[in-house]
Parts: structure tokens; sequence; C-alpha cells
């Protein structure tokens, strides 16, 4: 499966990728450019707080929507039910799969550009886009870079406003869902990537119960978990707060300074859109 990107290039040398992931309804371009509404407490987004980053930014297919016969929508999979997952969880795993799939063959052509130093490598995501991107952290299976000492680990994981798809399994079981090709048989990315979660208390679309349960199980597969709560912000990014965390926790897993001051970043997509398979 293809998926398209759109992509804001460095503005310094290159040092770090993220590849992160919109939600359910949204498209790329839309989502990069609601970006620039959320900031930090010294007015800076995501973007202009790390100069020397690549933003990837994936778009997901339009696919039908089975609970509404004739309808398509943006999804990375597709649900039956919003308001109780669980009911025909099955049809979730047909459009993951795809997903997932896409997703890593994105991130090693990413990781490719950074010499395969998937510890420079982030993958973030928003709702469906995180839980897309929860699974395919579990099924990511790579070697470390030639002269590399250490362990695999991405540089560090982000999700907001997410759930985890079929929740209550063991690590093997979930991995079993997709049934992908190139699966690890061990939990070392999961044990070794650093993860923030943050999760809005108010948040209508998936609740902030669901946030917990997704933390509670990467913590049982071995996962060290930042958990972070806020009281309001809904389906979406706490600001300044939540901005605020974001950033001092990438700074720190990354050990990247930030600016001091704003930044003019141009948040806008440049014309480096493409394929990838």
């Amino acid at each position: 499966m293809d998926l398209p990107v759109q992509i804001i290039p460095p503005r310094t040398p290159h040092t770090h990728t993220v590849v992160f992931l919109h939600g359910r309804g949204d498209h790329a371009q839309d989502f990069l450019s609601s970006l620039h509404h959320s900031r930090d407490s010294r007015k800076r987004t995501l973007l202009e707080s790390f100069p020397s980053f690549r933003w990837v930014f994936p778009q997901a297919k339009s696919r039908a929507c089975a609970a509404f016969p004739g309808q398509q929508m943006t999804q990375w999979f597709d649900i039956w039910n919003t308001a109780e997952f669980s009911e025909q969880e099955g049809l979730q795993a047909i459009g993951l799969r795809e997903s997932v799939t896409g997703l890593r063959a994105i991130l090693e052509r990413e990781t490719a550009i950074l010499g395969g130093r998937w510890d420079l490598l982030v993958l973030a995501g928003i709702s469906q886009g995180a839980a897309t991107s929860v699974h395919t952290l579990l099924n990511l299976n790579f070697p470390l870079a030639t002269g590399q000492t250490g362990t695999r680990r991405l540089g560090a994981f982000l999700g907001f406003s997410c759930r985890m798809p079929f929740p209550g399994r063991t690590l093997a079981d979930t991995r079993k869902v997709l049934d992908l090709e190139d699966v690890p048989d061990h939990d070392e990315v999961i044990r070794n990537t650093p993860i923030l979660l943050e999760h809005c208390a108010d948040d209508p679309t998936v609740l902030v119960g669901g946030g917990r349960n997704l933390r509670d199980t990467l913590q049982k597969f071995g996962a060290q978990v930042a958990w972070r709560e806020y009281p309001q912000g809904g389906h979406w990014f706490n600001s300044p707060a939540g901005i605020d965390d974001a950033i001092q926790f990438l700074s720190a897993v990354l050990h990247t300074p930030t600016p001091a001051t704003n930044s003019s970043a141009q948040t806008q997509p440049s014309s480096d859109v493409m394929d990838l398979s």
C-alpha cells in the first residue's frame, strides 16, 4: 500500500526525523496546518521548536465505512461503532494491517536517510493515527546500523488522544492480530523506546479511560511510559501545557536543545510530496 506524504524539511543540518500520523477523517495537509494553532507557553509550535528535524506527515487513504454503505472517509482503518470500539472489532484489522505495512515502508525509507539510525527517528500520531502508530511500534523489526552498538529502539514515540486497538491480549497475541511478515520475536524496541502519551480528560471521542488502558497495556509489554493527563483540551492537544510537555520530553530523550526564543519557522508543506511504497 502506497502512502503519500507531506514533508517539511529541516531548516538547519538534519539530525532527526518525525513521522506524524493524523486522525480519522483528517488529511495530512490540514493536520499540518492545524498544528500551527497549538503552541507552548513560549508561543512555539512543535515544528518551530526543533529546526533540525525533518517532519513527515503520511496521508491515510479514503476507505469505505462498513457501518454506512456507500460512504467513505479518510481513515487508517475502518471502525464499526465509534461509541463501542470492541463491536465487530475484527473489521479494524483489515485496514490496520494495510496501514502498518505502508507505514513500516515509510519508516524504513526515512531511516535510510538517517544512515540507518532508527534511534534518530520519532514516531507520533493523534487519535486513530496514534492507534495505528502503536501497532506499528509493536511490529517493528530492524537491525542496528553498521557500527552502532547498544539496543534497538526508536528515538521516541508520541501518542495523543489515543487508545489501544485489540486490547487485553499478550504482546504475542496482539502481533498475531495483524499477521504481518518480519515481526520480531522480542520486546527490545518496545522496552527501549521512550514513550509519551497525552490525553485530555474531557475528550469526547476517545475517552480518557482508553488512553489509560493503552498506558497500562504498553507498560505490561515492558515499555517505559510517561503519562500526561490534562483536564481540558478535548480530542486534540492540550495547549500550552501539553505542547510544553511534548517539547520537554523530546528534548530530554533525544538530547536536543530547544531554541530559547520563538522562531519564524515555515509550517507549510514543501513541494517534496511523494508516494512511498
